[in-house]
């Protein structure tokens, strides 16, 4: 089940522990991809306190939200990027994305695999994505004060063999949020110190949030994922098409 986009934005941007894993995860995600231009990268989920380095580079932004979920103006002051799409019906062209970056969107989703298809679709052939999900091991999928404590936590290897089965690449990985998800005045001044600690010495401290970064394996092992499709219609079904044209009497 899907967190609702108030709750999400609460933490992100109204508490001091949100900022404070927003800057690490952000951080990280730019070493990934410190150039972004001429790329069109999108985010699902509610990654868009990740995306606002790449709004002044990037050939196009798009903050992807799902229905569940809820949907929220973004970025603050500027023209709105974000829509609201279901997990597996994104209003994208088929490979037109570069960069893709997922965010309280894959441990939330009720049908991960259609999600993971969805994101391979929209992917052109050699994209990225960023995968981040809660850490099975770390200390923040046990605890629901923060948004990875909801959903389904990941291991290394549970995450890897699912992006394998869905013809994603998995190239590297880094765990970070190495302090304890808590607002004690102890605990958020001795963050940047607990964040070097658990890098250098990874094997005695697990991380609460693992990134893992993916590549578009192209052309698909999965039959089907090949076949060009068009990008989802948001009327479906209600969308009216030609009849047939009545000959004159």
């Amino acid at each position: 089940m899907h967190l609702d986009v108030q709750d999400l934005r609460s933490f992100y941007y109204r508490s001091a522990l949100g900022r404070a894993a927003q800057k690490v995860v952000r951080d990280e995600l730019r070493r990934f991809w410190p150039d972004t231009k001429g790329h069109t990268v999108a985010g699902f989920g509610f990654a868009v306190p990740l995306l606002r380095p790449f709004l002044p580079e990037a050939r196009r932004v798009i903050g992807l939200m799902p229905a569940p979920q809820g949907v929220m103006h973004w970025p603050a002051g500027l023209p709105n990027v974000s829509v609201l799409c279901e997990d597996a019906l994104w209003p994208l062209e088929t490979g037109h994305v570069d960069r893709l970056v997922m965010m309280h969107g894959l441990e939330t989703s009720e049908n991960p695999s259609a999600l993971l298809d969805e994101a391979y679709r929209v992917l052109g052939p050699g994209g990225q994505a960023l995968f981040i999900v809660p850490n099975r091991s770390g200390l923040w999928a046990r605890s629901d004060r923060t948004p990875f404590g909801y959903g389904r936590p990941y291991s290394l290897g549970q995450l890897e063999d699912q992006l394998k089965k869905h013809d994603f690449i998995p190239d590297t990985h880094v765990s970070v949020l190495y302090q304890p998800p808590s607002t004690r005045r102890f605990w958020m001044r001795t963050g940047p110190f607990w964040e070097r600690v658990g890098r250098a010495i990874p094997a005695i401290m697990a991380g609460g949030v693992m990134m893992v970064l993916a590549t578009k394996r192209y052309p698909p092992t999965r039959a089907g994922l090949g076949e060009a499709k068009r990008a989802r219609n948001p009327l479906g079904a209600l969308t009216p098409s030609p009849g047939k044209v009545a000959k004159p009497v």
